[in-house]
């Protein structure tokens, strides 16, 4: 089925004519999808660095992992805008259709896109685009994908530290081990560790809570007032051990990381 007659039966007034599509790309620094996990999408979506909304309805989809594959996000009226001087960005006043909620985060879109512009008048898009699937239930924090597959922005990390995911809770807080903080921004590398009671888990709960975890650089970073940036940092696993290894064989496979990465060096480890 063509998405834009999926869009049409949702609600009569939305029609391709009356549209501005945005397609939710990440940006370099951040990444709409964690947004929109985290329940900040809107928020993500309203700062703009131009006035790309004047149409009657701004139709979202965010780019999911993979081929060509799109998450509906909601369609919105602008009712407004003004610029922002602190971000140097106009940001929209958008109010979402609760005609087209109940499918928010359940549709699934097909569409090959072309060129690398993020926002399209829909009427051009009409045989370009189709449903492919409906999720049973609006698409959320995942499962634990396992240690090797973690790459994580700290807004989805703080979802689930604050939800207390089992699956992720469960895995994180029975290994010691080595990991990965990077921040987008400026590609620079941090590598910790974490051994003892509560493993990793731990550990980033003490990240999720002040953003630093009372690292001297990340705190530099953290204290310099971009919110933006520091939701944006990222997290992964470089190497796990049992929680029963001594600190200081942990403490020497993370020496070990720092300087194959020249995170001294070049990154946000300070020692």
């Amino acid at each position: 089925m063509r998405f834009t007659d999926f869009l049409t039966f949702l609600d009569g007034t939305v029609t391709p004519e009356s549209a501005k599509l945005h397609l939710a790309t990440p940006d370099g620094e951040s990444k709409p999808l964690d947004a929109y996990l985290a329940g900040e999408f809107e928020e993500w979506q309203a700062w703009q660095s131009k006035l790309n909304f004047e149409r009657p309805h701004v139709v979202s989809l965010i780019r999911l992992p993979g081929v060509d594959r799109w998450l509906f996000a909601g369609v919105f009226e602008p009712v407004g805008s003004k610029w922002g001087l602190a971000r140097n960005k106009y940001k929209y006043e958008l109010l979402e259709k609760p005609s087209c909620g109940e499918f928010k985060g359940r549709l699934v879109i097909r569409y090959a896109r072309t060129g690398r512009g993020a926002y399209r008048n829909l009427e051009n898009l009409i045989d370009q685009m189709v449903v492919e699937e409906i999720l049973p239930r609006p698409m959320a924090v995942g499962e634990f994908p396992g240690f090797k597959a973690i790459d994580i922005s700290k807004r989805v990390l703080d979802v689930v530290v604050r939800e207390a995911v089992e699956s992720w809770r469960v895995a994180l807080s029975n290994v010691a081990g080595v990991y990965l903080i990077s921040d987008p921004g400026s590609g620079r590398l941090y590598v910790g560790s974490a051994a003892g009671a509560g493993g990793i888990w731990a550990r980033w709960c003490a990240y999720s809570a002040g953003g630093h975890g009372g690292n001297k650089l990340l705190k530099e970073l953290v204290e310099g007032g971009d919110e933006a940036r520091v939701q944006s940092l990222r997290f992964a696993v470089l190497e796990i051990a049992d929680l029963h290894s001594t600190e200081p064989d942990v403490l020497q496979r993370e020496s070990h990381w720092k300087r194959i990465l020249l995170s001294r060096e070049f990154g946000l480890n300070a020692n």
